[in-house]
């Protein structure tokens, strides 16, 4: 009797991305791809209908946040396992991507094999972490830093951090409310909430360190972050 193949689900808003991720597990002897969405609302309706075993997600989505998917498949599938593969930078999204309650973070980036094994970890059970990135995370414990000595974007929480790349994008108050379905009213409060935690007098002085540190952030992880 055949071992009955892995269950996964890809969830990224770029086409490209999707299609080379399906290419990829589909040669898996041991995975079956069951099938892929561009955003929030398609993965959430693929979890309820398709059961996958791995979800495969991408930290920006058009329609929303990657982790605010990570807390509603948890909430909706607790036995579906949730891998992060995006570009973003491991050492700001991967501990807030680890709370939210995903198993493992992989840098799109990495070895097609890489991206093989840490579904293959996940699937077994195992976090799957780069040896750089759990060497951080050790370090943050054994150190026992706390969101109270953090520094910097490290201080915000996973919303304010989303409103803030946006800010630093150039949106605008009415296009981050439309993007992550809030009103205009929570926004503003969270730049003001932003402007204490960052020690920010103004909104032009939150814009322009919002562009500055996303222009950093870009820098650091590749040509783009935007996947």
């Amino acid at each position: 009797m055949r071992a009955r193949k892995a269950r996964i689900l890809i969830v990224d808003d770029h086409p490209i991305v999707r299609e080379g991720l399906v290419a990829l597990l589909s040669r898996q002897p041991d995975f079956e791809v069951v099938g892929e969405a561009a955003g929030a609302a398609d993965a959430l309706r693929m979890v309820k209908e398709r059961h996958p075993n791995v979800v495969t997600v991408d930290i920006a989505l058009a329609d929303g946040s990657g982790l605010d998917l990570i807390r509603r498949i948890a909430e909706l599938d607790s036995e579906a396992r949730m891998l992060v593969c995006s570009l973003h930078d491991e050492s700001v999204y991967a501990e807030r991507a680890l709370r939210a309650g995903a198993v493992g973070y992989v840098n799109k980036q990495d070895a097609t094999q890489t991206i093989v094994q840490a579904i293959q970890d996940v699937l077994s059970g195992r976090t799957y972490l780069s040896e750089g990135m759990h060497q951080l995370l050790v370090q943050r414990f054994t150190t026992g830093r706390k969101k109270s000595n953090a520094t910097g974007v490290e201080r915000l929480s996973d919303r304010e951090l989303e409103i803030y790349e946006l800010i630093g994008a150039g949106r605008t108050t009415t296009e981050i409310s439309q993007l992550l379905h809030i009103g205009e009213k929570t926004v503003d409060t969270h730049r003001r909430r932003m402007k204490e935690k960052l020690g920010v007098v103004n909104n032009s002085q939150l814009a322009s360190d919002a562009t500055r540190w996303l222009m950093e952030h870009q820098k650091s992880c590749g040509s783009s972050c935007q996947g």
